[in-house]
């Protein structure tokens, strides 16, 4: 196994400002380095479906074992939601623009995020996701996550899961995997995810 599910198994849930919780390790600390390997090289900033981007074999296994049933019951379990028969969807970012990391709350399809980072260690002031008591002060927070190599967060999407982080611009690496509503909301957010990535790709092409 790639990920421990022990560590996040015997990790409690925290209820502020919302229900999360925070794994460091959660991708084992020798399975870093084939990770990272074999993480997909996208180049830009952005949210890039899985589907529309290319990987190695220990990016492909670490994509199986975190959509495995038994993550998805300990998830179930820990936040006391039935996620049986509820799709999931993954994304990946490579590279973090000025503007992003804004307040917000994930849309309503979404039942659950998980983001893994996967960075070294990190020294930035920018780029800490922090998960906020409202939608109008980033400094108002009670948890701040330095985007490091192995942690996860997971929260429960919640009208007050307000989050963000302060502006930063370079590498910032994230898989981020979602329980949603169902099959539907899947395929849209699909569609628009190759709209997106073939219009990025199309005017890379100009820019070069």
């Amino acid at each position: 196994m790639l990920i421990d599910l022990d560590a996040f198994r015997n990790t409690p849930i925290s209820s502020d400002p919302f229900d999360h919780a925070i794994v460091q390790g959660f991708v084992r600390p020798e399975a870093l380095e084939a990770v990272h390997r074999d993480y997909p090289d996208v180049g830009k900033p952005g949210s890039f479906a899985v589907d529309t981007v290319s990987f190695g074999p220990a990016f492909a296994r670490i994509l199986e074992q975190i959509q495995s049933p038994e993550m998805t019951r300990i998830v179930g379990e820990k936040f006391g939601i039935d996620l049986t028969g509820k799709p999931t969807m993954v994304t990946v970012r490579d590279r973090c623009r000025a503007r992003d990391g804004q307040i917000h709350i994930d849309s309503k399809g979404k039942l659950v995020t998980v983001l893994i980072y996967m960075n070294p260690s990190w020294e930035e002031a920018g780029g800490r996701l922090r998960l906020l008591r409202g939608p109008g002060d980033i400094e108002n927070y009670a948890a701040e996550v330095p985007p490091d190599e192995g942690t996860m967060l997971i929260f429960r999407c919640t009208p007050d899961a307000w989050h963000g982080h302060k502006s930063f611009e370079g590498r910032r690496r994230a898989i981020q995997l979602n329980w949603v509503v169902g099959d539907n909301y899947v395929k849209r957010e699909q569609r628009r995810h190759r709209v997106s990535a073939f219009l990025k790709r199309l005017f890379g092409r100009r820019a070069a």
